[in-house]
């Protein structure tokens, strides 16, 4: 029984086997495998979502298990009970629990404090875990490695930026480069973790606050909407300031052979062109598909020992 709260809580091997995991998925190496036959998966979504809630829900049912979906008006939360008290008792019946809250983590900590029931992290305020595993399971299925990728973030540092730099900067001789309005860019302490990540994995990370003197010859190139689910700009005049960070097709004079990524939703015309995110460089709705696979490897973890078989090691 283990929890995914934040990419943090993942030892290296841990997140390799992930990453690979999930790859394997994607790839159809595994063949069909149903190890949470008999479990029930709690599916609690306080905040919107298309991909996440699918890819868990759907990715619970491929794997064997039933689920239960809650609504963000559905739980004894919003009448004042305790996220220690409705962890308790969703623990007595359910053996995993996806959720979304887009708060703070701690609820989410505070429903892991017992030892029946796995909890992970499909989003909060300050991290997106299982989308940073989602990306770097696109990755690794599109080059066959992370190790040594060269890759540019450009927006906002939210939590997909938080997740994407947690995880990328724990692979030797990655280039992460993140380019993000200024007042918009990674909080302190994921910044600090990342780097930290970094100078012991022999990866680099930069943050800037412009667009000039872009890095050459990227592998990849990101982005992610500007209004990030469940959240507002304290600036009412945050378009301009993120206007010069959109992502179009003059990126690519430098970098001809990289990939576009996107977290989805995308606004087209905001923070990417259509030219960009419909052309042949974009593999966004690859790596929405790879939401589900990768959301099979974090529950096949949670629920069972570690997976035999191909994807369990790079």
């Amino acid at each position: 029984m283990r929890h995914l709260i934040s990419l943090d809580d993942l030892t290296d091997d841990e997140l390799t086997a992930l990453v690979t995991r999930g790859a394997a998925f994607a790839s159809g190496q595994t063949g069909p495998v149903r190890p949470l036959d008999g479990q029930i998966a709690g599916i609690y979504f306080a905040k919107t979502s298309t991909r996440t809630r699918t890819a868990f829900s759907s990715g619970a049912l491929r794997l064997g298990a039933q689920i239960i979906a809650y609504g963000p008006g559905d739980l004894q939360l919003n009448t004042g009970e305790t996220s220690e008290d409705t962890g308790r008792v969703m623990s007595r019946m359910l053996d995993v629990l996806v959720a979304r809250t887009a708060g703070d983590p701690a609820e989410m900590r505070a429903w892991a404090a017992q030892d029946r029931m796995s909890v992970v992290n499909a989003m909060s305020a300050d991290e997106h875990p299982t989308q940073g595993l989602t990306d770097l399971t696109t990755l690794y299925g599109r080059f066959g490695r992370v190790e040594g990728l060269r890759v540019l973030y450009v927006g906002e540092g939210n939590n997909t930026a938080a997740a994407l730099a947690l995880g990328l900067s724990r692979f030797p001789g990655v280039e992460f480069e993140l380019r993000t309005p200024p007042g918009y860019g990674l909080t302190e302490p994921v910044r600090r973790r990342a780097e930290a990540h970094a100078a012991r994995h022999g990866a680099v990370l930069r943050e800037r606050h412009d667009m000039a003197d872009l890095p050459e010859d990227l592998d990849a190139i990101y982005t992610t909407r500007w209004q990030t689910t469940g959240t507002s700009k304290p600036d009412a005049d945050w378009r301009r300031v993120f206007a010069p960070f959109q992502v179009t097709a003059g990126l690519w004079l430098a970098s001809p052979k990289a990939v576009f990524l996107h977290d989805l939703p995308a606004h087209r015309g905001d923070e990417v062109t259509a030219e960009v995110l419909d052309g042949p460089a974009s593999i966004a709705f690859d790596q929405a598909e790879n939401k589900m696979h990768s959301a099979m490897a974090v529950l096949e973890w949670c629920r069972t020992a570690a997976p035999a078989g191909p994807g369990t090691r790079p």
